[in-house]
């Protein structure tokens, strides 16, 4: 039901970078529990019973059924939501005149081309950039974005982004995305039936079916992640052809998403955007201050080329992809690049030095860190084959003692290699830490950086305990974990992270590359003094012991 700018999206939390967690929760929730419906019905209606094919109609027309009723009212569970959790003020068309003239102007001219109702337009009060889209039917779409989106970008840029989630609107893709979902969901309804019928003929053909219906599941599900992101190319060319100006749009992602940019000096519109933001009660203060500067994309376009490079050549890349709701941006980027060309445009990142310099990488270190990357990932279930091998061929040994101690093992193999040691981590910016084609997801870079505490990093989550740092050359999510878990990271949300924005603070943590970039926060030292610390990896090292200990405990019972 909903769709966002951001390179990792509202859909995307697989790292939780950029991404609105409400949305995602609420979309992920709906369709999950539409699963649990299905297996449901499917566990008390085809199994045992001595009418499947009944079962079966029953329990694809209550998923069906299920499906339309969400479909229908999650915009208004997402309202509240909105309402509440992240304080969203509903803004009117000349509010947004007030704060982007040519967003606004695009707005009335796309939705009255389209035959389309205006969204309704809300604003989140949070300096983290991001923009999103949700609703059911075009005319009852809604189109979020946060103070920041107006305070870094260009007005033109902001007007892409718009541009960008009407195309969501326009090509209908709340309905396309939940009607493909709800296929996906019928195919394992299939693989149930199809595993339950016994007996006769038509077991070994009924048997067959089952495979091929759960493997068609499977793919399902990925080709469901594909057709996501084939969605978000159309609608940044969407925004191409309806502003013709695919080189904001590339701007914008490479503020929004990778999170670079730098500050200069802005003239004339600062009376505009301080009255704007003034008028709607939105950050007067911060928006004040930011008037009298603009930001564009850093003027070492080389080191900014080399930002691109792990979207393109990381084989980390390939593989995050397959699993998110939104292309990488390095790929976004580069079909940006070639809408320009084939508008006779000068091209804003030209692609071509890019590849070249990604042919000079030193592949056995992309791949061969890639392999090992894979292999510490999959330690703790190495471990546990070994241990389970070790404790049936050990006289003195058990095969679950074995297990349990071999996962630890493997656990605390991992996560030795995710958190190194920190004592030494070096001074770094964010520009120099994203231009490193051959960071990891799973190796963790120690890092320091010093910068402001812009917003929270899930903008406007009242609960949300992650924040969003900006240096002189960017923006970075900072990754927050409580020593009490979760419970103790809403609570940190709720009590402190808005003290700390605005903060001017130095931070320690480790750095990651994924589909978007992130730093697992050790501790974070305002200049007023005030000393946050984090426990990103004291959860991982708990679990691994206590897989240990258990598996020792095992080993002493049955002694």
């Amino acid at each position: 039901m909903a769709n966002s700018f951001s390179g990792n999206g509202k859909l995307n939390l697989i790292f939780g970078a950029g991404g609105n967690l409400a949305i995602a929760s609420v979309v992920t929730l709906g369709l999950i529990s539409g699963m649990l419906v299905s297996l449901f019905l499917s566990i008390s209606l085809i199994i045992d019973s001595d009418r499947p094919w009944l079962g079966l109609g029953i329990a694809i027309a209550g998923t069906l059924v299920f499906n339309l009723v969400f479909f229908f009212l999650a915009p208004f569970l997402l309202d509240l939501s909105q309402n509440w959790l992240y304080k969203t003020k509903w803004i009117s068309l000349g509010e947004l005149a007030k704060l982007s003239p040519t967003a606004a102007e695009l707005l009335t001219r796309v939705c009255a081309e389209q035959k389309i109702k205006q969204p309704r337009l809300g604003l989140i009060d949070d300096q983290n950039p991001t923009a999103f889209t949700y609703g059911s039917l075009r005319d009852q779409s809604r189109l979020v974005v946060s103070a920041g989106l107006f305070t870094y970008l260009e007005d033109e840029e902001i007007a892409t982004v718009y541009a960008h989630e009407l195309g969501h609107i326009v090509h209908w893709d709340f309905a396309v995305m939940t009607l493909a979902s709800t296929l996906v969901q019928i195919m394992y309804l299939i693989y149930v039936f199809a595993r339950r019928v016994r007996g006769g003929k038509s077991k070994d053909a009924a048997q067959t079916a089952a495979l091929v219906a759960y493997i068609f599941y499977w793919v399902g599900t990925y080709l469901l992640l594909y057709l996501s992101r084939t969605r978000e190319y159309f609608a940044d060319k969407f925004a191409a052809e309806t502003t013709s100006n695919p080189n904001a749009l590339a701007r914008a992602l490479v503020k929004i998403a990778y999170g670079i940019l730098t500050e200069r000096e802005r003239s004339g519109e600062v009376s505009q955007l301080t009255e704007g933001t003034r008028a709607l009660g939105i950050y007067d203060p911060k928006a004040a201050a930011a008037t009298g500067n603009a930001y564009r994309i850093s003027t070492d376009q080389a080191q900014v080329s080399r930002v691109f490079l792990w979207d393109l050549f990381n084989p980390w890349a390939t593989l995050l992809e397959l699993n998110s709701t939104h292309p990488l941006t390095g790929k976004r980027i580069r079909a940006l690049s070639n809408y320009a060309e084939q508008l006779d445009q000068p091209v804003e990142f030209a692609i071509a030095p890019i590849i070249a310099l990604g042919k000079n990488l030193d592949r056995k270190r992309l791949y061969g860190n890639f392999v090992l990357d894979l292999a510490v990932n999959f330690a703790p279930l190495l471990g546990m084959v070994i241990g389970l091998v070790a404790g049936a061929l050990i006289p003195a040994g058990t095969i679950l003692s074995g297990g349990l101690v071999g996962f630890g093992i493997g656990s605390l193999l991992k996560t030795w290699v995710q958190f190194p040691d920190y004592d030494f981590a070096k001074l770094n910016d964010i520009l120099s830490l994203m231009a490193d084609p051959y960071a990891s997801p799973l190796r963790g870079q120690p890092t320091r950086l010093t910068g402001e505490l812009i917003g929270r990093g899930d903008a406007g989550n009242q609960l949300g305990s992650d924040l969003k740092l900006k240096d002189d050359t960017g923006m970075i999510y900072l990754r927050y974990v409580s020593r009490f878990g979760s419970l103790g990271n809403v609570w940190f949300g709720m009590t402190r992270v808005n003290s700390l924005v605005g903060a001017e603070v130095k931070s320690l943590g480790w750095f990651r590359r994924g589909v978007a970039p992130w730093v697992d926060l050790v501790q974070i030292k305002s200049t007023s003094g005030t000393v946050i610390n984090s426990y990103p990896r004291m959860w991982s090292y708990l679990i691994a012991i206590g897989f240990c200990v258990a598996g020792v405990v095992v080993w002493l019972i049955f002694q």
